[in-house]
């Protein structure tokens, strides 16, 4: 049989159906997403990251386990969330640190002795 023929047999073979695009995981953006808040938004942030932290580690079962994709938004994710937690609570820390030494200290009553009286008539 000469390949060359055009004896009907032409295009035989079967085309491959187009492949489907992986689906992202969900708690992947999620996690993305409040990393990077928590790094944003001043006072809550401490709370979104540790928020972000165990939805990047969920993500991380999910994608494993239901081959998905996603992968790279978990671990910006995870980073994120772990850099506004250390920074909130580093800051957490040195507010707290601050207000007991503000408070152990004997100096702000000895301010207000010194303040003169004020004499009305």
């Amino acid at each position: 049989m000469d390949p060359y023929s055009s004896s009907g047999q032409f295009n035989q073979f079967q085309q491959m159906p187009p492949m489907q695009p992986q689906k992202t995981n969900g708690k992947a953006t999620g996690a993305l997403v409040l990393g990077i808040l928590s790094l944003m938004i001043p006072y809550v942030g401490f709370i979104l990251g540790i928020i972000a932290i165990v939805l990047a580690s969920l993500a991380f079962k999910e994608i494993k386990r239901r081959n998905e994709g996603g992968r790279g938004l978990a671990i910006a994710g995870l980073v994120c969330g772990i850099c506004g937690t250390a920074l909130y609570g580093i800051i957490i820390l040195i507010v707290i640190a601050a207000v007991i030494f503000v408070g152990a200290s004997d100096s702000m009553y000895d301010v207000l002795s010194s303040i003169p009286e004020l004499r009305t008539a």
